[in-house]
């Protein structure tokens, strides 16, 4: 165990996706295992670690608005103050430069470098933000997990794909694979310590290759379908390109693996998604989409859509809106296109004006709403199995929980069902989460 951490209290915020969340789960195992122990807010700590998020400028944005925030507390109450993840891999040394009450910097491959870098950061600014193209492995005895029934489990990291608006390769590296050994090692331990579903994380889980013996991401999906224990298996993110017919025959096989799939799109126009280097049209998203349909009737689908990529035009952008139409997702993450560092359509004009991006976006985003509030209106009336989540931000003795469609449930119960499985029937219904009564 590290002396230098030994009773030092960490706080550790989380900006950005599942990756992120679970990369702060390491880290918080990792300063633990040290001998650090959590505090609860800012205020209380010794140390404070940002862990952060580069997909996009509005986050970024976020990001330093929250550190201004905290320059301020630290001129009140001294205390070690780091930036790690992906802006601290993107900025590097610049933002030591440009915030100078920041004390360390760390990339998303340095994590289990921290006890020493926090300790060296206390004399003078550390800035570690080396790539490695081998995978380094963390494990399940350094991951303080937010909710022992569900565990996010990494399985590849990075990105070959270098779509033109993607800061991932910069921020994340080249890919790299976790040894299936490993993964499931690591999923048998969560569900010693009480799993019952599992998260498999990548920023291109599909492409996923076992750098031992070869095996794809349907063998994988396979190998921990297959562990005791374990009742719902989810993935996220899937590139298109990358979905062959053994993984969709692995899911409709596979009992455990949950009928929800992050499938994301960016555009509808075929032209706009040459321009994206995205590596697939319309035509071949939608013959996937039907693939996928055709043999999991259940299936349901969420995707990511930007607005205001550099030319698009109206036509594309209709194309994007009638695709949502046809294809009827559960859920979107819509954007407004903005540049980042590095990408290659960091050098074309953004020539799609803000007011035009903001105006695309409320469009895109009202009709969305409508084809969810339709969805989620044809569950009305039935019984579906939720794996409670905790309290329901809907009011006292309300809790929430999920589908195996990863729909949001809110529903009256007796007693706390977080953890558990329980049946509960369909009450009412608006676009974004199912209203209910366990029975």
């Amino acid at each position: 165990m590290s002396p230098t951490l030994a009773g030092l209290k960490v706080f550790v915020r989380t900006f950005g996706c599942q990756m992120n969340e679970n990369d702060s789960e390491h880290i918080s195992g990792v300063l633990v295992r040290a001998g650090a122990v959590k505090a609860g807010a800012p205020e209380d700590a010794d140390v404070v670690v940002v862990n952060t998020c580069a997909v996009r400028q509005k986050s970024e944005e976020k990001l330093y608005s929250f550190l201004g925030r905290l320059s301020r507390l630290k001129k009140r109450r001294p205390f070690l103050l780091g930036v790690v993840g992906c802006v601290a891999q993107v900025r590097q040394a610049g933002l030591i430069e440009r915030l100078p009450f920041v004390d360390f910097v760390a990339g998303p491959d340095n994590y289990l470098d921290l006890p020493e870098i926090i300790g060296r950061a206390a004399e003078a600014p550390v800035v570690r933000t080396d790539f490695g193209r081998d995978w380094r492995e963390i494990g399940a005895e350094a991951t303080c997990r937010e909710a022992p029934w569900s565990a996010f489990v990494p399985v590849m990291e990075g990105c070959d794909n270098f779509c033109a608006y993607c800061i991932v390769p910069f921020s994340r590296g080249r890919e790299k694979y976790r040894p299936l050994e490993s993964v499931i090692g690591e999923v048998r331990a969560a569900v010693e310590a009480g799993a019952v579903e599992v998260q498999l994380l990548g920023q291109n889980v599909n492409s996923y290759r076992d750098p031992r013996s070869g095996v794809g991401f349907a063998a994988l999906l396979d190998a921990v379908g297959a562990v005791p224990g374990i009742e719902w298996v989810r993935f996220i993110t899937s590139h298109p390109k990358n979905f062959g017919d053994d993984i969709i025959s692995a899911m409709a096989a596979g009992r455990k693996v949950c009928p929800a799939l992050h499938l994301p799109l960016q555009s509808g126009s075929s032209r706009v998604l040459g321009r994206m280097n995205r590596g697939y049209t319309r035509e071949d998203y939608l013959a996937l989409v039907g693939r996928l349909r055709q043999s999991l009737p259940s299936l349901l689908l969420m995707t990511d859509v930007i607005v205001g990529f550099p030319g698009e035009t109206e036509e594309d952008f209709e194309a994007t809106c009638n695709l949502l139409r046809d294809i009827r997702f559960a859920g979107i993450f819509s954007f407004r296109y903005s540049p980042r560092p590095l990408t290659a359509a960091a050098a074309v004009p953004d020539d799609v004006p803000l007011e035009v991006k903001r105006r695309r976006l409320i469009a895109l985003q009202a009709l969305q709403k409508s084809i969810q509030a339709g969805i989620y209106g044809s569950f009305v009336g039935q019984d579906l199995r939720v794996l409670g989540t905790g309290p329901s931000p809907k009011g006292a003795g309300r809790f929430s929980g999920r589908t195996a469609g990863n729909l949001v449930v809110n529903f009256d119960s007796a007693s706390d069902p977080s953890g558990r499985f329980l049946t509960v029937r369909i009450t009412g219904s608006g676009p974004y989460s199912l209203r209910g009564q366990a029975i």
